[in-house]
């Protein structure tokens, strides 16, 4: 059967590595400003600390409202149109933000920016030009892509600002996003058809049984309380290093690369247990807690330079767990059949996150201080735990999208008889895509043991032994 072919095909490793590239390209650009906008952007004329958190924030704004319209848009005119107009917007925002003479430009910059909304249909088009026995590793290199994107991007960011000031570093940007549209049109495969899948597409029959899902609402507040949390702490730690800590600003990188760094490896061990362990529900609850603890941290020890720097490292101990292990729970709780409506709600959330925690900060910072801001976002995390510490045991379930040839599909006992299988939670029968959703705990039956009855019931064959 097609789902035992292990290897990914040389078209496939092509257009997912360009894709993944394309990605963390769009992301660096929007990430690298970050760390400086707090410090050099006040250098700018017109610029105020409630301006500052505008402009860190902007881009959420225009990304939570384009995100959904631009990944159901990409599903009727295509994935490369919408990916080529996301980066020429890209481009266009980094340009107006380069030449900006005023805070307004770069605020005006940075909403162009995005405006390039093009996740969705960056995500839909990796559906179309990969099958989906090979798609969790395809979103793993997007996971690894990510992870570095920031990670460069905390460091670059004070390096290029430091060389070349900010107008140089918005420049950067626009090179990233014209790089961007190179690869898009030189590495990345053009599919001969979209798959309209519903583990990508965002499905108008799924809006109302995913906002109405309670687990599903505590993830979308956790993820944009997350993303608040980090711009307002992106507004308040550089003003604390460089004042309390007596940092100068462009030594700022390795403090980042230092906390980034030792915070990934260090909440490894952490998302391993949780996940084999099955402790998910304890140790999120426990993560939000040592956030609320850092942000306490700041406030309180912040005149010392050690102390923000160790803090730092809790900070992004607790942030890329929880950043790693609140998509994967997203999967899991996902009306079957809606997963690409329920991540689509999610990124939504998250940039709203994004531009409201960056706008709340810098007026934080303009009536009270770094204090403030460090207060603002313990308050953040205040309201998350109240609703991460009554969680439900998330179901331990993974989602396969198998297709299912035409014999298959006429098989109308095909359903009943994978349902009757240890660990099968739901299964839902996709005639328009001729494929099969089937949400199953791999620990009480493989994928290897779905397939197999999948392949009889393509060949017509006797019912496998384990059915009798």
């Amino acid at each position: 059967m097609q789902g035992r072919d292990e290897r990914m095909s040389a078209g496939e490793t092509r257009g997912t590595a360009a894709l993944a590239l394309v990605f963390a390209f769009r992301l660096m650009g929007m990430f690298m400003v970050l760390p400086v906008l707090a410090t050099y952007g006040m250098e700018l004329p017109g610029a105020s600390a409630t301006l500052i958190g505008f402009a860190i924030g902007g881009y959420g704004i225009s990304q939570a409202l384009l995100q959904i319209p631009f990944g159901m848009l990409s599903d009727r005119i295509g994935r490369k149109p919408i990916i080529y107009a996301g980066l020429l917007l890209f481009l266009a925002g980094s340009v107006l933000a380069a030449n900006a003479e005023t805070i307004w430009g770069v605020i005006g910059g940075r909403i162009v920016q995005g405006a390039g909304a093009i996740s969705a249909a960056v995500m839909a088009l990796l559906a179309d030009v990969t099958r989906e026995q090979h798609r969790s590793k395809a979103m793993a290199m997007f996971g690894m892509s990510i992870g570095l994107a920031f990670a460069v991007a905390m460091v670059a960011g004070p390096l290029l600002a430091s060389a070349f000031g900010l107008s140089g570093l918005f420049w950067a940007t626009a090179l990233l996003a014209l790089l961007g549209l190179l690869i898009v049109a030189l590495w990345v495969p053009t599919p001969a058809k979209a798959q309209h899948l519903r583990e990508t597409q965002l499905a108008r029959s799924n809006w109302l049984p995913t906002l109405k899902h309670p687990e599903l609402l505590r993830l979308n507040l956790g993820i944009f309380s997350l993303h608040a949390v980090l711009m307002a702490t992106f507004v308040g730690l550089p003003l604390a290093l460089e004042g309390a800590g007596k940092l100068p600003r462009e030594q700022h990188w390795w403090v980042y690369l230092s906390a980034l760094l030792i915070g990934f490896f260090a909440m490894l061990p952490f998302l391993i247990v949780a996940e084999k362990k099955r402790q998910m529900q304890k140790v999120l609850p426990l993560s939000v807690v040592l956030l609320l603890g850092c942000e306490l941290f700041f406030w309180g020890f912040g005149s010392n330079l050690q102390s923000l720097v160790a803090c730092a490292v809790l900070f992004f101990t607790a942030f890329n767990l929880l950043e790693a292990s609140l998509p994967s729970l997203v999967s899991k709780l996902a009306p079957l059949g809606g997963k690409g409506t329920a991540m689509g709600i999610y990124a939504t959330c998250q940039f709203l996150g994004i531009a409201i925690g960056g706008v709340l900060a810098g007026w934080l910072l303009s009536h009270g201080g770094t204090a403030a801001v460090f207060w603002g976002a313990a308050g953040f995390c205040a309201l998350w735990l109240i609703f991460a510490a009554t969680m439900q045991t998330p179901p331990y379930v993974t989602s396969l999208c198998l297709p299912l040839s035409p014999v298959a599909l006429q098989d109308s006992s095909l359903q009943a008889r994978l349902r009757r299988l240890p660990g099968v939670a739901d299964v839902l029968l996709a005639t328009e895509e001729a494929a099969l959703y089937i949400k199953v705990d791999i620990q009480q039956t493989q994928r290897s043991t779905i397939e197999q009855m999948i392949e009889a019931a393509s060949s017509n064959a006797k019912k496998p032994v384990w059915e009798k």
